[in-house]
């Protein structure tokens, strides 16, 4: 078991080389501006700190793959929600190589993402992904119609006049029949958007075949079935709804930084202990700070605390997710149950899911 534990840690370690390597804290003077941020990611971005990063975590679920086939049904929930969270971190890395600032050179960055993001999990080609997500999200985030992350909403059906116990079954809808069922619908329909989804199929076949071959059936089960088709999108989902304020977004104009300041949102602003579990599980990667993000989205995860400290907080700082009165829960259900008939009308426009 020992050795399991030394697979994981090595892993992890891994990993360490590309966090040191772009650590606001290594040199003389912290970054505290955006220009010095940006000057400081271009002088640092490089083609290897990468590669480790992302062989980090695929070393650390083989791990996990032999402590669900050796430790039993205990070694099964964790290498389970071990699987899941590692999912998360993968899908987050990935989102900075659509953004291009993953590594120095942006096709290497599309090529690492999709060997070892997108292929093994069945995510869309790269290339959409940056469509939808860089062209269509980005600049359009809460519009009913265009923005593609709302619509995932919508397909939850979180829409104004939703009733109190619908809305807390969108809370866990990739837990729920509809979901795994939409969950399977989108792994399907990303394929559809690849020109080669036979190819595609097959190495996302072989990723859990392989699993099973090297370490067990356990291991296919519960470090990648179970984990991909539900634990993952719960992860994935709850990320999603503390991104922005989807139903009252402030309709306002200027700047970036202003204009995010008012659909955007800051969880855990007080709360340290909540936020570094969040950040290590649910919301890895800058993935807390999705306001400094999209105010400045071609910065690197590792600089976005600095921006996050030095833009201040939205106009929205809740104190959790789904309990308190000032609960990202509370907030969306609030928004969804007093819209008016014309936001109503509006949100049932169609709108393309990611």
């Amino acid at each position: 078991m020992l050795t399991y534990w030394g697979i994981i840690a090595a892993g992890i370690i891994m990993r360490q080389a590309d966090r040191w390597h772009f650590s606001p804290y290594r040199g003389r003077h912290r970054p505290n501006t955006l220009r010095a941020v940006m000057s400081l990611q271009r002088a640092r971005l490089n083609n290897a700190t990468p590669v480790l990063l992302l062989a980090g975590h695929w070393v650390e679920l083989a791990g996990w793959c032999l402590i669900a086939a050796h430790a039993g049904p205990w070694g099964w929930a964790v290498a389970a929600a071990a699987g899941a969270v590692k999912f998360r971190h993968l899908q987050e890395v990935s989102h900075f190589a659509v953004h291009g600032v993953l590594t120095r050179s942006s096709r290497l960055g599309t090529v690492l993402s999709e060997a070892a993001v997108h292929v093994p999990l069945g995510f869309v080609p790269v290339p959409v992904r940056r469509q939808r997500h860089v062209r269509e999200h980005h600049p359009n985030a809460t519009l009913a119609g265009i923005d593609p992350n709302l619509g995932d909403l919508h397909t939850a059906r979180l829409l104004p006049g939703v009733t109190r116990f619908r809305f807390a079954v969108a809370l866990v809808f990739p837990l729920t029949p509809q979901g795994i069922a939409e969950t399977v619908r989108g792994i399907l329909a990303n394929l559809r958007t690849s020109r080669a989804p036979v190819w595609r199929l097959a190495a996302l076949v072989a990723v859990p075949a392989l699993m099973g071959c090297a370490f067990g059936w356990p291991a296919a089960v519960f470090v990648y079935v179970v984990p991909r088709l539900l634990l993952y999108p719960q992860l994935a989902w709850m990320s999603l709804l503390v991104e922005h304020r989807w139903f009252d977004a402030e309709p306002v104009t200027g700047p970036p930084a202003v204009v995010e300041a008012a659909r955007c949102l800051r969880l855990y602003p007080r709360n340290h202990l909540l936020a570094l579990i969040a950040r290590g599980t649910w919301l890895p990667y800058g993935d807390l700070f999705h306001y400094a993000h999209s105010a400045h989205p071609a910065v690197r995860w590792n600089y976005l605390p600095t921006l996050d400290r030095a833009l201040g907080t939205p106009h929205f700082t809740p104190t959790g997710l789904l309990l308190g009165p000032e609960s990202v829960a509370r907030r969306h259900l609030a928004a969804l149950t007093t819209s008016t008939d014309d936001t109503m009308a509006k949100a049932a426009a169609p709108a393309r899911s990611l």
